[in-house]
């Protein structure tokens, strides 16, 4: 199970940690959804996220598979509420999109596009921690869309009406990359 942490700053976003927590094949089933629960649990008091994001279930043929990773999910959800936050869900091609511009992208697209975006080194061993800082990057380009449903609240569009691209990147500076 991979997990990362961003923060967002009025520069830019940056990585806070990322990291994969390694669930022993050896294990019952739950004794590894305690591992994940201290795990997210332990993330959230150290860290103190605004919102916790996961990727959605999609759809498998081995039904036992599905079975395992929705109550895998269940307890990263229990344990964001547990200390009063909502878990955001996305699915798989929402997050692509979001990151590359392409639903259909693959792991490694989308891995060199969060490298570049969060200047981050080349390291393989943070693959599967990279699809959990993709949702994170994802969530926070979606909770700016505007008029956007976030939990019970509307996400308003702060920009005036006609503002155009100059008070788009006046507000987003952060977005701006140079070529």
């Amino acid at each position: 199970m991979g997990y990362g942490l961003i923060a967002i700053h009025k520069t830019g976003i940056s990585l806070i940690e990322m990291g994969v927590l390694q669930l022993a094949k050896n294990k019952e089933h739950s004794e590894r959804l305690k591992l994940i629960y201290k795990k997210m649990d332990g993330l959230i008091k150290e860290h103190r996220p605004v919102a916790v994001a996961i990727e959605a279930p999609f759809f498998g043929k081995n039904v036992q598979s599905m079975l395992k990773l929705g109550r895998a999910q269940g307890v990263a959800i229990a344990a964001a509420m547990m200390n009063g936050l909502h878990a955001h869900e996305y699915a798989p091609r929402k997050i692509k999109q979001s990151i590359t511009g392409r639903g259909n992208a693959t792991k490694e697209q989308v891995w060199k596009m969060l490298q570049a975006t969060l200047k981050f080194e080349d390291d393989v061993r943070f693959m599967d921690a990279t699809d959990a800082v993709s949702v994170a990057l994802c969530h926070h380009y979606q909770s700016r869309v505007p008029g956007k449903k976030e939990g019970n609240n509307i996400v308003k569009n702060k920009a005036k009406k006609g503002g155009g691209w100059g008070a788009f990147l006046a507000e987003n500076p952060g977005r701006i990359k140079g070529l």
